[in-house]
């Protein structure tokens, strides 16, 4: 089994890091993508030998682009939210304001896509959680649970300045 996941990925591992390269322009995220892509698929443990394989690794590798790539959309939103309309702020202040900025986005980074979305969405959408869990096709106590499990991590990385 480890000898057909090897030849896989000698095989394949360059075309999956060149067209998610292709897709993106960035080198080292078209490596990482591609090597999550494998990861993911020897944690499958599949029949390594199979034809359809390749199309499998073709899909992983967009999939993952593509979720990248939303992410990046939602942080971006985020953060063109977050810079201050008012620049007469002390040093003190800026200061205390880039510090926040990073604890906010360091709390949002530790939290999964599904927590993401759901805080983003209530945060700086202002979405009630029943239009949250319309748009998302889920039911309002998971909107409540990923929302909470959102609200610890944010309260455990300012926790820890105060």
């Amino acid at each position: 089994m480890r000898k057909e996941f090897q030849k896989l990925f000698n095989d394949n591992f360059e075309l999956i890091r060149n067209y998610v390269y292709y897709r993106s322009g960035d080198e080292e995220l078209a490596t990482d993508i591609a090597q999550d892509v494998f990861l993911k698929l020897w944690e499958k443990k599949l029949d390594y030998n199979s034809k359809s394989l390749k199309a499998l690794l073709y899909k992983m590798a967009s999939d993952s682009f593509v979720s990248h790539y939303r992410r990046q959309k939602v942080a971006n939103k985020y953060l063109s939210k977050m810079d201050p309309l008012v620049t007469n702020q002390t040093p003190q202040e800026d200061m205390q304001y880039k510090e926040s900025k990073e604890m906010y986005n360091r709390a949002l980074e530790q939290l999964t896509e599904k927590q993401r979305t759901v805080f983003l969405m209530s945060r700086v959408d202002n979405l009630k959680y029943h239009e949250i869990a319309e748009k998302l096709g889920i039911s309002v106590k998971a909107v409540e649970k990923r929302m909470s499990i959102a609200l610890s991590v944010f309260r455990e990385i300012f926790s820890v300045v105060a």
